[in-house]
């Protein structure tokens, strides 16, 4: 197993992970899109063992697979970090691009692919899934 650490672009908000993933995907949802003007690369991982030091805001919304989400972000720099599904209990997915060595894992599938625009680069080699995936198997 590797630890995995990373922060908000700040510094206010740090994080620590230590259980592999339980997913790793490409989201193409119109709501990562406008997070992140493109499509985003999330993480999901256990509840347990996440652990974070600073303080967070939150913004609650439906998304389009009708589960209620809660995303959760620096309130300093606006950096999105972590969001929750009251679909998938148990679990967070962590933004990619805020882990030190976003390197240390890899997505496996492009989800919400149906959602991407035209111009969107989506690597053939990964799974295409058109909606919401089932969730990812609890270990």
């Amino acid at each position: 197993m590797r630890q995995r650490s990373g922060r908000c672009l700040c510094g206010a908000v740090q994080y620590q992970i230590d259980q592999e993933p339980l997913a790793v995907r490409v989201c193409w949802c119109r709501d990562c899109q406008r997070l992140a003007a493109n499509g985003t690369v999330n993480m999901a991982v256990a509840d347990a063992g996440l652990h974070i030091r600073g303080t967070l805001s939150e913004h609650l919304a439906t998304a389009e697979s009708g589960n209620q989400m809660r995303r959760r972000f620096c309130p300093a720099c606006g950096s999105q970090l972590f969001s929750n599904s009251s679909g998938r209990p148990g679990f967070t997915v962590v933004r990619v691009g805020t882990l030190d060595d976003p390197s240390s894992v890899k997505p496996t599938m492009n989800i919400w692919a149906r959602s991407a625009p035209s111009w969107a680069c989506l690597d053939p080699a990964l799974e295409r899934v058109e909606q919401q995936p089932a969730p990812p198997p609890a270990r």
